[in-house]
């Protein structure tokens, strides 16, 4: 399979998607986001972390308007698989491929720590070498990842399934306190309806082998190849 990692002015963690695909058995390129197409036969394109376009007015606000974007949006719609992780996953959202939005921390300061998630849903593309509930340790770090959308939005993630990690303590518990950000129920990451986007606050690339001081995040790379 063919992944495509964008770069951003601003992307700091593009080297660790390509790094953490590589390991796990893609071919990977990277596509400056001055590019106005994806290279042919992509399957996967992650947009990875960092601080696009210096975080200007909002966080990922003006790396939607890159030339690159409009071909992620068409390769999107047509089924084509994409993750975004920390500011990928806030481009995402700006780009409307997924709902809701990346508030301020609720602390208003920059979290940058070890968090444990609970895996929500592992019958994704995405997730299926995880075990439901299963409980993994990935780096967070970021000053906008309070996840919020609408009560009615929430409504229907929830209903159909689609959120797919929540910060959780390190047995498992869902609680206020295992919160890095004040994410609405402790939402750390969500798919699309389609099932083929996905979008999330901490980064799994970080934690994609065991030098790196953990490969928890690894599975998610491994799942696609599955």
């Amino acid at each position: 399979m063919k992944c495509a990692v964008i770069t951003f002015p601003g992307s700091n963690c593009d080297h660790d998607a390509m790094y953490a695909s590589k390991l796990s058995g893609f071919d990977v390129e990277n596509v400056w986001h001055g590019e106005t197409s994806l290279p042919a036969s992509t399957d996967l394109v992650i947009i990875p972390g960092g601080f696009s376009y210096g975080d200007y007015l909002r966080c990922g606000a003006i790396a939607r308007f890159s030339p690159i974007m409009s071909d992620i949006v068409k390769f999107a719609k047509r089924g084509g698989y994409i993750i975004g992780i920390c500011n990928g996953f806030q481009i995402l959202t700006e780009t409307g491929l997924l709902p809701g939005v990346l508030l301020r921390n609720n602390s208003l300061s920059f979290v940058c720590k070890d968090i444990y998630l609970s895996v929500a849903n592992n019958t994704t593309k995405f997730t299926n070498q995880y075990k439901l509930n299963d409980v993994i340790r990935i780096p967070v770090a970021h000053g906008e990842g309070n996840y919020y959308a609408d009560s009615e939005t929430i409504r229907q993630i929830e209903d159909n399934n689609r959120v797919i990690f929540r910060y959780s303590t390190s047995n498992g518990k869902v609680t206020d306190d295992a919160n890095p950000n004040g994410s609405i129920n402790n939402i750390a990451g969500i798919i699309n309806e389609n099932g083929n986007v996905i979008g999330m606050m901490p980064h799994p690339e970080r934690y994609s082998d065991a030098l790196l001081g953990g490969s928890d995040g690894i599975k998610l790379f491994k799942s696609l190849l599955k």
